[in-house]
């Protein structure tokens, strides 16, 4: 297949020595004005770069099927089939429009979900070819392909309040039909994927198939930096989805949060932090968050205890800046490797041995305005009745690499690379 040409960066990674594991790649951008994050995989025939929003949760990838969707291979899945089956679809669709990949008859309707307005349509399935390049790969250009991959039209208002330049969801949850799944099936690869988030304004990657090696520009194997903690099972979803079923969100067993080694103490510690049999409480990572939300009596006992040890450190409070309660003048800052010297915040797990280590750079967000420059604390009031107690937002993963380790069902995590002198943009991309 002669692939078009293409105005986009793709990987090709510095490796010494080359993955163990063939990985597939695509980057991810940060959109500055949601704060929310796109990856760029290859769709259609011919195949074309296509920008979707990066969705940590979502059971399956839609993509806007009204506007300018051109392909030769798309097919539409028919009703009663077993893979309309295994949707556990609810509707069959029929059209009076003309034919395209939005309108067929007997088509297998789906339910796509725009995961910040939560709003809902009704679309058909379809198949069609999807590609992604092979990081370190023998030969320059090359692709593993995903002949039939199965995702959803959606019309074009779900996508009111994504990055303006996403025209779809790709869904990265634990479903069958996400995209590190239908990847590994077709491809013979392992259920693994990494994401590494940028915050700048190059991009991080996301790599699929392999388990590591992960080299960036410091060649340094990031791989063996992580330390593990089980994923959680939430068995009560909160989507059109999940509704009734198993969650396909990411939940983890954090136990205790601390600050600067000091435990912080709130009410109904055990209750919050496990999810109960309706689905409530628990931790949980999310793209779909710009920053770390936390429970209101969660909020209240972390700030108390950040602002305190703050005190240690000569930093005094100065006005709030929305959306965040804690800030200090940044010309009382220091700045070090790892960001603003600030206390550190650490996420423990299973046991004190386990923990996600929270430096400056993930804890604190610059903000200025109006004569305003403040260093301010990165976490927000989720509110009191918060469905999930603490939920793990984008910018606690930046410059963190994160792999979820889907044939164990664990969570694998860096803290921050800027220890190891390299960042999430350090790949090295070059035109194909």
């Amino acid at each position: 297949m002669r692939l078009p040409t293409i105005f986009f960066f793709l990987l090709s990674l510095i490796l010494s020595p080359a993955f163990s594991q063939k990985a597939y790649v695509a980057p991810i951008q940060k959109d500055h004005s949601t704060l929310l994050y796109t990856l760029t995989l290859y769709l259609k025939t011919p195949l074309q770069p296509t920008i979707l929003h990066l969705d940590l949760g979502a059971s399956f990838t839609w993509a806007d099927c009204y506007t300018n969707y051109n392909s030769t291979s798309y097919r539409h899945v028919p009703c009663a089939s077993p893979l309309c089956n295994s949707f556990h679809s609810l509707a069959c669709g029929n059209c009076y429009a003309s034919p395209g990949p939005a309108c067929a008859n007997d088509t297998c309707s789906l339910y796509p979900e725009n995961p910040v307005t939560r709003q809902v349509t009704v679309a058909n399935a379809i198949v069609d070819s999807l590609a992604l390049p092979v990081a370190g790969g023998s030969v320059p250009g090359q692709f593993g392909v995903v002949p039939d991959f199965v995702f959803s039209c959606s019309r074009t208002f779900l996508l009111k309040g994504l990055a303006p330049k996403a025209t779809g969801l790709v869904a990265l949850g634990r479903s069958n039909h996400s995209l590190p799944v239908q990847v590994s099936e077709a491809l013979s690869a392992p259920r693994y994927f990494a994401l590494c988030l940028s915050g700048s304004s190059k991009p991080g990657v996301a790599l699929f198939g392999s388990s590591g090696p992960y080299y960036f520009s410091s060649q340094v194997d990031l791989s063996k930096s992580l330390v593990y903690t089980p994923l959680i099972l939430n068995r009560v979803g909160n989507t059109v989805v999940t509704y009734q079923q198993p969650s396909d969100e990411y939940y983890i067993n954090l136990t205790s949060i601390q600050v600067n080694g000091k435990a912080v103490e709130f009410n109904n510690s055990q209750t919050l932090l496990t999810v109960d049999e309706n689905g409530f409480g628990g931790t949980k990572i999310s793209t779909a968050n710009p920053y770390t939300t936390l429970e209101s009596s969660i909020y209240k006992a972390f700030i108390e205890a950040f602002i305190k040890e703050s005190g240690a450190l000569n930093l005094t409070e100065r006005l709030a800046v929305e959306p965040f309660d804690v800030c200090y003048p940044a010309s009382d800052v220091i700045i070090t490797r790892v960001g603003p010297g600030v206390p550190t915040v650490d996420l423990i797990m299973q046991n004190d041995g386990v923990f996600w280590r929270i430096f400056g750079s993930n804890s604190m967000v610059r903000m200025g305005k109006d004569g305003v420059d403040v260093w301010c604390l990165g976490f927000v009031d989720g509110g009191a009745n918060a469905r999930t107690s603490v939920v793990i937002g984008g910018h606690q993963m930046e410059d963190n690499l994160l792999q979820l380790d889907l044939e164990n069902q664990r969570l694998g995590f860096s803290s921050s690379i800027l220890l190891k002198g390299t960042t999430c943009d350090s790949f090295s991309f070059e035109s194909y």
